[in-house]
């Protein structure tokens, strides 16, 4: 069963800009990539409702860590969104620019 989640959260663990964006899968199917956040550094942690994005609530999505001047990377993990749902998936991201890793810290 998938599990449904309001929010995302993306703590920068890497030596580069990233910015937290979203992919979702549309009525027909299709895989939609969305704009998130503004690059944000080292350290700094960012949270994002997928709706502030234009997934649209019940749509199947995942956190897409969008590495500036490097190699994007897409969560392994798949989520139903719900608007009203108080559950946020908790990533981080770490590594290089074309050699980072994302990881799922916590479901809560």
């Amino acid at each position: 069963m998938v599990q449904k989640v309001g929010n995302f959260c993306l703590k920068n663990d890497g030596g580069f800009v990233v910015k937290l964006q979203f992919v979702f899968w549309d009525e027909n199917g299709n895989k939609v990539h969305t704009d998130g956040t503004a690059g944000y550094p080292v350290l700094q942690t960012e949270c994002r409702s997928p709706d502030q994005s234009g997934v649209p609530d019940g749509a199947l999505v995942s956190l897409y860590a969008f590495v500036v001047w490097g190699s994007d990377n897409t969560a392994n993990q798949i989520f139903y969104y719900d608007s009203s749902s108080t559950v946020t998936a908790n990533y981080a991201i770490s590594g290089t620019t074309l050699n980072n890793d994302l990881v799922l810290v916590s479901v809560q």
